[in-house]
Formats: structure tokens, C-alpha cells, sequence
């Protein structure tokens, strides 16, 4: 079971990267992998939700030692062979009366997406071949879509089994987004709190001829010889370059006694002002 390890995850579908040739692709699904029985048997959990808005569920158990088993569902299948075939690939075989009825295939991609392909036969008798594209579940479902895997019909307990784990999914990803929001702005918090203690470093190294006063704003210039001078004079009020290599930037004395860079263009903070306790 240790190849099997790559497999043993919730897994979401995309709808979108689906192609049928039996049936439609479902408006949602998941597609759960667990290991059962001390690691001798895999627990294969579906659930999907048709455009019709139908919730369907099954699972089922299957060892995956290529050996014939019997199908609990028998209106599916009589017996089944699961073969770990290696880290990447898991085939399924359904049989019914002693003849294949239908092929699954799991395959893990190499962009980590899982892959699977259903070949049955649709009811006329031509074959037929389905492909599922599932990515893994950042959070654990207990359950996990498969149109074209099991024919299950909807039941009341998978209607609200699915109505539960939707509910579940939308709060913890607001939740998740709202934790994300949340870290985004502590990262700007500390890159801004970051670059107004380096720029206060350099103006209390500058020389100066006054007292700032705090919410004022000042203008800081590079001199010839590499040290800095904090000036109350903007750099378009000099007469001719000025007595300095070059403007460095705007500034503002918070009540902090940190220093803010201001727009260069428009005389604003660069950042937002940010109130800390």
C-alpha cells in the first residue's frame, strides 16, 4: 500500500477540464481515497451534484492485490480487480457476469492533478471513454464525483450529506480569505514599518540646523561628500542645483518619531498612514 500513498487524499473536480462521451459533467464533485482494513483495502468515497442540482453518494471497498472480488453493489458489477499498477497509476476492472463492464483508471499527473478515465459501454453496446480531472483538497473532506464510474441513484442522506460539506467548504474558504486578508495586511504593516525605520535611520544621521516638528514636512538631499542634510527648502525652491548631489525624497516627522516618505509627485505618504497602539 505504500505506492498507493500518493492517492490517499479528498479530491475536488473541475468541471470544466472534464470530457464525457457518456453522460454530462456534473456541476460539482469530490472524490475521496482513504485506506482501510490496516492498509490492506482502499475505501473509494464519491459524491457529485447534477445540473439539475440532484446529490448523489456511494462507496465502496476494494484490495488492491489484482486478485477477483466480490462488488457489493451488484446491480454494477459482480466482481472487481484493483491493481496497483505503480506511484502513479491505479487500475480498476468491473466485471458482471463474468465480462468487463467498465475500467477505471487513477492517475496522478505530473502537475499533481488527479486523472481519471472511465471505458464501459453505453447501453446501445458502443464503447464509450470518460476523463475526470480532480485537484487535491486543501482542507480533508470526509466523503469525496464520478458520473460515469457507478450508477447511484439520489438518496435523502446524500442530499444533505452534500448540503453539510457545502455549507462547510463556503465558511472555512471565507474564513481562509478572510485569514489571507488578514496576513496580507500584516505584511504590508511590517514593509512599511521596515522602510520608515530605515528612512528614519538616515534623517536623524542628516544634518540638521532645526527642530522638526511633528506632521510637518521636509525635504532630504545626498550632499557632494556622501552625508545627508535635512532641509526645509523643496528641491524646485533652490536657486540653480542646490548644495547637494542629489534629492533623496519628501518626508513627514510622525508623532511617532518615525519619518514617512511622501509622493514625490504628489506630496502624499507613499503608504497609508497605519495607527499602531
Amino acid at each position: 500500500m505504500v505506492q498507493a500513498y500518493n492517492f490517499l487524499a479528498a479530491w475536488q473536480l473541475f468541471p470544466e477540464k472534464c470530457i464525457y462521451q457518456q453522460g454530462v459533467a456534473p456541476k460539482s464533485g469530490n472524490y475521496k481515497i482513504d485506506s482501510v482494513d490496516n492498509g490492506h483495502a482502499l475505501a473509494i468515497s464519491i459524491n457529485w451534484v447534477s445540473m439539475d442540482s440532484e446529490a448523489f453518494y456511494t462507496q465502496y471497498n476494494v484490495v488492491p492485490n489484482g486478485e477477483p472480488q466480490r462488488f457489493a453493489n451488484e446491480t454494477v458489477a459482480d466482481t472487481v480487480r484493483c491493481s496497483i499498477v505503480n506511484a502513479s497509476n491505479i487500475t480498476t476492472l468491473f466485471f458482471k457476469n463474468d465480462k468487463q463492464v467498465l475500467e477505471v483508471v487513477n492517475e496522478i499527473m505530473p502537475n499533481g492533478y488527479l486523472r481519471l478515465t472511465h471505458k464501459g459501454l453505453k447501453p446501445d453496446g458502443q464503447p464509450f471513454t470518460n476523463v475526470e480531472m480532480y485537484h487535491k483538497q486543501m482542507s480533508v473532506l470526509p466523503y469525496a464525483s464520478s458520473v460515469g464510474s457507478v450508477a447511484i441513484r439520489p438518496t435523502k442522506e446524500g442530499v444533505i450529506k452534500h448540503k453539510a460539506l457545502s455549507a462547510m467548504e463556503e465558511q472555512t474558504e471565507m474564513q481562509l480569505d478572510q485569514i489571507r486578508a488578514q496576513i496580507e495586511l500584516l505584511a504590508k504593516q511590517a514593509t512599511d514599518i521596515r522602510k520608515r525605520r530605515e528612512l528614519s535611520l538616515m534623517v536623524y544621521e542628516a544634518k540638521l540646523t532645526f527642530k522638526p516638528q511633528i506632521g510637518q514636512t521636509y525635504h532630504l538631499y545626498e550632499k557632494n561628500d556622501g552625508s545627508h542634510l535635512l532641509s526645509l527648502v523643496a528641491p524646485e525652491e533652490w536657486g540653480g542645483t542646490g548644495p547637494f548631489r542629489h534629492f533623496v525624497a519628501s518626508v513627514r516627522l510622525l508623532a511617532d518619531h518615525t519619518w514617512r516618505e511622501l509622493d514625490k509627485t504628489k506630496n502624499k505618504p507613499a503608504f497609508e498612514d497605519i495607527e499602531f497602539e
